[in-house]
């Protein structure tokens, strides 16, 4: 039976948006009518060639060394937006995970900050960066941004919200009625983004002032800066949509990659969505060659226009994440923002170098990037050191998964990882600045810390 009339007054009651409960309603009733949110091998085919740009080709096309005049020309139409709802749970954090060091007192939020404001006095351009936040990430956030008064641009916001959805019951299709309120709602993932900048009226504020692109990356992605030869790309080839990505290892065979409809377009396949009988198949990565790295080139009339045709509901593929609450199964509507490269018709992707993907999932990323291994240069972006190896670190989480536990270890330094390949420790290891470690390293330490 279809339940939408109690889910629409739960959502009301709460006070959500009507542009929300419009989107809620429309996946809700795809669901209704029997859509798993799978995406199997027989509806697609790979990527055409043409379709996926290779970075350093760029670097062939005179158009796209144009002069500092142009280069500045095409910055003014620019907007940085930064994905930044998460807490990091699974690093054992409670407030944004952006808030975390990275080096020395840098924070993500402080280097992602001082890369924006040492554009603007390179380029002299007002250039806009706004977060995305969630309610649980957006007063930690914006009370951290009042040590850069200057970051504010007049009219524009330094946030705005991630929506939340109702969770469904999955024995019939009810709202979810758990004696803790919170634990009834969920973040309808990073495809929300959409909903999220048009229902806060942001979308149509940013057209307002000129701006015609939108650079949208994680905030735990380091990696992810301005890059110009893209954004020229964007505006000579009247690109509506890009995504960046990389080539896929075995590290990489988890997450979502690029694959094409049967009609052609351009679309992203996570694995949520990867029937369970396809799953090894998926994970070939000699099959299915890229992945989405999160960033993305989005062009405003563009988004907005396709909302428009849709009736203010971008239409990405839907996402059931299955989970407990209370020993009751439910449901979690979810899209993901990669998703939108098979709305537009002019979509591509950029295959960019592995320095533009630096994500921190787990603490084993955030000491690689403390270690002597990365550095921030002038510009105040993350890079490798040249030289340094690419470092593959294997911590025992039971030792390490916690943020506390990580800072335990480094009490006394952070070692050398310069010149080493992989790091495997199993039990715990006290870290101090004078050790070095090279080469492959396999460790057996304490199993109490």
């Amino acid at each position: 039976m279809n339940y939408l009339e109690q889910f629409t007054k739960k959502m009301n009651v709460s006070g959500i948006n009507h542009e929300t409960i419009q989107v809620f309603s429309h996946y809700y009733n795809q669901f209704i009518n029997g859509e798993k949110g799978k995406l199997g091998k027989n509806n697609i085919i790979l990527p055409n060639p043409e379709q996926v740009i290779d970075y350093e080709g760029l670097q062939q096309d005179v158009k796209l060394y144009p002069k500092d005049m142009d280069i500045t020309s095409n910055l003014r139409k620019l907007a940085i937006i930064k994905l930044n709802g998460g807490l990091g749970t699974s690093m054992g954090l409670s407030k944004a995970k952006s808030l975390l060091p990275v080096k020395d007192d840098d924070t993500f939020l402080d280097i992602i900050v001082k890369q924006t404001l040492k554009m603007r006095e390179k380029f002299q351009i007002e250039l806009p960066l706004i977060f995305m936040n969630s309610f649980n990430t957006s007063e930690d956030t914006i009370d951290f941004l009042k040590k850069y008064p200057e970051m504010k641009i007049s009219g524009l916001p330094l946030e705005f919200i991630q929506n939340m959805f109702p969770k469904v019951r999955k024995d019939n299709f009810q709202p979810l009625e758990s004696s803790i309120e919170t634990m009834n709602w969920n973040p309808p993932g990073h495809g929300d983004i959409y909903n999220a900048l048009s229902s806060s009226g942001l979308l149509q504020n940013l057209i307002n002032k000129g701006f015609e692109y939108i650079f949208v990356s994680n905030s735990d992605n380091l990696g992810a800066v301005v890059d110009p030869k893209i954004l020229t790309m964007m505006i000579e080839k009247k690109i509506d949509f890009a995504m960046e990505v990389c080539n896929r290892t075995e590290m990489d065979k988890k997450g979502g990659h690029l694959a094409s409809t049967l009609d052609g377009k351009l679309v992203l396949r996570e694995v949520a969505q990867c029937p369970d009988e396809e799953i090894e198949e998926f994970q070939n990565v000699e099959i299915y060659k890229y992945f989405n790295t999160n960033n993305l080139w989005i062009n405003l009339q563009a988004l907005q226009k396709k909302m428009i045709e849709n009736d203010g509901v971008l239409p990405l593929p839907l996402i059931l994440n299955e989970k407990k609450v209370d020993n009751t199964s439910i449901y979690q509507f979810e899209t993901a923002m990669g998703a939108a490269i098979s709305v537009f018709n002019n979509s591509k992707a950029f295959c960019v170098p592995r320095n533009r993907f630096l994500p921190v999932k787990k603490n084993q990323d955030l000491l690689l990037l403390w270690s002597d291994s990365y550095m921030l240069n002038k510009d105040y972006c993350l890079v490798k050191k040249e030289g340094a190896k690419n470092t593959i670190l294997e911590l025992d989480n039971d030792f390490y998964g916690n943020i506390e536990q990580l800072k335990t270890a480094c009490e006394e330094g952070i070692p050398s990882l310069y010149d080493c390949d992989t790091l495997k420790i199993k039990g715990f290891v006290k870290f101090h600045k004078d050790q070095v470690f090279k080469g492959e390293v396999e460790l057996v330490g304490n199993d109490s810390m």
